[in-house]
């Protein structure tokens, strides 16, 4: 994996040339070496965490182990994204299927 020295993206691999996607920065390459990156598709909406406001929950994993404080309802749609350092357990951010409230659990 390489990053852009200008921007600090990972860059990737074109016919030989690395290329930032973010700010267009390119770095030439030799063949041996630029045959060992790979680039992957992008991802799909349905491997993203959508964290922020308005993001979708809505077919996402249903909890049932949670009360919204707003509502009391018992069931919301989560997500999990890791926020803290690798050895600290994730983030569970919650939308209620009731009234829509947004919060956040730490384990």
């Amino acid at each position: 994996m390489q990053f852009c020295d200008d921007c600090g993206s990972m860059m990737m691999n074109e016919d030989g040339t690395m290329v930032c996607r973010s700010c267009g920065a390119s770095a030439e390459q030799d063949a041996d070496r630029a045959a060992e990156f790979v680039s992957t598709e992008e991802q799909s909406g349905d491997e993203l965490i959508e964290t922020e406001e308005g993001a979708e929950f809505e077919g996402k994993p249903t909890a049932t182990d949670v009360t919204c404080d707003r509502c009391g309802h018992g069931e919301a749609w989560y997500t999990i994204k890791q926020t803290g350092a690798a050895d600290e357990p994730p983030t569970r951010f919650f939308k209620c299927k009731e009234c829509g409230y947004r919060w956040r659990g730490y384990n």
